[in-house]
């Protein structure tokens, strides 16, 4: 299932509604669930699981990739923006130039990196999570290390790391979008674990997901309505 901005819309106006995690987790399920039922009676869309992008390996349950590893005949907005549609001109915040560039360079529209980083550390360089994940993005020191950030409270490198990771994770969830921010939340290995290839599998099973993931996602799509204009 891909999202497009007009149901993205929707799902971040409900998501609005909702104040608590339990809410926004139930809103994120009941109007992903009725965007499904719309899809379903349309032409059928044929899914393939998208494989790790070359260079990307799972290591105790993180994400790794070497630096640099980029595909100069296919530019990351051909195989990333061209599944995952980004609606352009954002309202402007801090750290603007670091994020816009990091969207040009690996192809993730700049409203979902400023949403990330609202949801993760409200803009924040010195944000730390109780679990140790730190700064903007919040980069856990394991994954950070495997992306080439070696301090994580520089914005330029955290900014850097993160939008790195967001595209690694649309690729290989095939720009299924409830998968990627609850693999950004939960991790990756958890979400695949889930056996699951599309946020409509993912809806099915989603009570198997921490409540804290299930209200991220709607957390982070109302953080999005924010951003695009």
């Amino acid at each position: 299932m891909q999202i497009d901005p007009i149901s993205w819309k929707q799902m971040t106006d409900v998501s609005q509604m909702n104040t608590n995690s339990t809410d926004s987790a139930a809103g994120f399920v009941n109007v992903l669930g009725s965007l499904l039922n719309e899809e379903a009676a349309s032409k059928p869309v044929e899914r393939s699981m998208t494989q790790l992008a070359p260079g990307v390996t799972f290591k105790d349950g993180l994400l790794w990739q070497q630096l640099g590893v980029v595909n100069e005949s296919e530019s990351p907005s051909t195989t990333i923006e061209a599944q995952f549609n980004d609606t352009g001109a954002t309202k402007p915040t801090t750290f603007e130039d670091l994020i816009t560039a990091a969207g040009e360079r690996y192809g993730v529209p700049v409203s979902l990196i400023k949403a990330v980083i609202d949801a993760e550390s409200s803009f924040n360089p010195n944000a730390v999570s109780s679990a140790g994940a730190k700064g903007l993005m919040q980069l856990m020191d394991g994954t950070a290390r495997g992306l080439g950030v070696s301090n994580p409270f520089d914005p330029a490198q955290n900014i850097e790391g993160g939008t790195k990771y967001l595209s690694n994770l649309i690729q290989r969830f095939g720009g299924e979008m409830a998968m990627v921010l609850a693999a950004y939340n939960a991790g990756p290995t958890r979400v695949a674990g889930l056996g699951v290839s599309s946020d409509e599998e993912l809806m099915s099973v989603a009570h198997e997901l921490p409540k804290e993931t299930q209200a991220y996602i709607s957390k982070v799509m109302n953080a999005q309505s924010k951003y695009a204009l």
